[in-house]
This record gives structure tokens, sequence and C-alpha cells, in this order.
């Protein structure tokens, strides 16, 4: 199959890769950009594992093809921390056990951190409804929750 060019934005870093047509942004991510932070846990939309930023707006990179980001600005896991520094919500999710087997925590984390660049105070309510897309079959969600609004906390008092 023929393959396309794109460039994009990932985390801050201009790049270029070659995708076939029918490739999905997962994919792309994965497998020819190694950001193996975004997970594939259904392949389907249902579960956030795959959830990243495209232009600013939480998307599910396995409903997305890959030549659709050309030209776009995406946000994986793997630029939340600032090189040796985590971001407050990796540290509260860690210091709170906010995560276990960690398959949904990559999309989690990625969500929250669009909701609270939208919202930095966020009620209990808003966050449950902004993470609704974003399954977790190991924690259950009260420690999650806990872990957002206690990196929110932080992020508005810095």
């Amino acid at each position: 199959m023929k393959t396309i060019q794109i460039s994009t934005t990932v985390n801050g870093d201009a790049l270029e890769t070659l995708c076939a047509p029918d490739e999905t942004l997962l994919d792309v991510l994965r497998n020819r950009l190694g950001l193996t932070g975004v997970k594939e846990g259904c392949g389907t939309g249902d579960c956030g594992a795959c959830s990243v930023t495209l232009d600013g707006r939480l998307v599910c990179s396995c409903l997305v093809l890959g030549v659709e980001a050309d030209g776009a600005h995406i946000g994986t896991v793997e630029g939340l921390a600032d090189h040796d520094h985590l971001h407050p919500l990796q540290r509260h999710f860690i210091d709170g056990a906010a995560l276990q087997c960690g398959i949904c925590t990559p999309g989690i984390l990625v969500a929250a951190k669009a909701l609270l660049d939208r919202n930095p105070d966020p009620s209990e309510s808003e966050i449950r409804y902004w993470l609704a897309g974003n399954l977790c079959r190991c924690t259950g969600y009260d420690k999650i929750i806990k872990a957002v609004q206690s990196a929110a906390a932080e992020m508005r008092s810095a």
C-alpha cells in the first residue's frame, strides 16, 4: 500500500513520518514514532487508553487516521513531564496510588491535563464527567479523582 508523508508537531517537536492512508493515529504514534505511552485498549474509541490531544482537543487516537494529523499539534503522555520533572498530575497519581496496571493511566493523564487546561478548578462532578470516557478496571475512580483534585490545587497555587 502506498504511504503518505505527514508533518506534525508532537509534544512540541516538529516531526515528519510516513503512514498508510488507512493507518490510525494510534499506530503512527506507537509504531512509527515510538510513543508507546499511547495504549490500545479497545480499538473502537470506548476505553480512552489511546487518548491524545489533537490541536488541543481530546481524541481517541484509534479513531483518527494518521493522515488527519498532517499539520496538527499532538499531545501525548510523553509530553507531560518537563525533562526530569514530572507534571503535577503524574506526581499526584504516584503519591495517591491512583494507578495499578498502567494501561489506562496515560490516557487518563492526558484527559485530566486537557480538563485542567480548560478549567483549572473543576468540581468533582466535572472531573468525573470529563474522565467518563476513560475506563479503569483496576483502581476504581476515587483515587484518580483525588489525584486530579490535588494536582489542580497545586497547579492553581503555583
